[in-house]
């Protein structure tokens, strides 16, 4: 009677045992389960971001954007009255006949329309306008100084420091090309000075440091070592530099 007791007793502990370990295992299979889907997902979400953030249209805005002396045409197809043309003043703003003056630089063709629009809801019901860009300022840069061709160049694209250069007919045998000068517009009234050292970035080392030029900039390439240089200086004071 013993022994049957005990080989029941074994019997039961042996189910229990067996399905502790069967639940144990669900258990981890569940868990591996859902640690791969929310893997899954946050690597899906990465990318879904990722891709969102690439596509962002705020990131690549490469509309023009209309700068003081551009001329636009303003068309009004139910009030032909109103059409005009007028230029971008040096303080941003154009004088619309009826309307008076608004704001318009900085702002895209299609923005500039919207702000046209609402100037003039004050006088026509729901008035339908269209803007056209006429004439513009052509972005440029400039370089300058000890270059065989100086001059003004139009910006096509993106052009580095040395690129600028090389369309500039490249150094001059006087040119010290260790210390060459980039100016950027910071406002009205200044400029940023900063130093390139060129004849590192041509020798294949820190090409890193070659700048992308912006509409405007001007690289002076000096004849002499400059031993002071200003990090910023007056707009009054690039004359200086602008030897064409």
């Amino acid at each position: 009677m013993q022994k049957l007791s005990l080989a029941v007793l074994t019997t039961i502990l042996s189910c229990v045992c067996s399905h502790s370990l069967l639940a144990q295992k669900g258990a981890a299979s569940a868990n591996s389960s859902f640690l791969s889907s929310t893997s899954t997902s946050s690597k899906a979400g990465e990318i879904n971001n990722t891709k969102d953030s690439r596509l962002d249209p705020r990131r690549h805005d490469a509309r023009y954007r209309l700068c003081a002396s551009d001329v636009v045409t303003l068309t009004f197809p139910l009030t032909p009255e109103f059409d005009q043309t007028v230029s971008v003043q040096p303080d941003g703003f154009v004088s619309l006949a009826g309307a008076g003056d608004v704001h318009l630089e900085g702002l895209t063709t299609q923005e500039a329309a919207d702000s046209v629009r609402a100037a003039y809801t004050r006088i026509l019901h729901d008035p339908l306008v269209s803007i056209d860009l006429k004439d513009f300022n052509k972005p440029y840069f400039i370089v300058s100084g000890q270059v065989n061709q100086p001059g003004k160049f139009d910006l096509r694209g993106e052009i580095s420091a040395t690129q600028a250069v090389g369309i500039a007919g490249g150094f001059k045998d006087s040119a010290k090309h260790s210390q060459v000068l980039l100016f950027r517009r910071v406002n009205n009234d200044w400029y940023e000075v900063r130093l390139l050292d060129l004849k590192k970035i041509l020798q294949g080392r820190d090409v890193g440091e070659d700048p992308e030029l912006l509409p405007g900039d001007m690289v002076f390439v000096p004849q002499n070592f400059v031993s002071k240089i200003k990090k910023f200086i007056p707009t009054s004071g690039i004359g200086a530099y602008y030897q064409p």
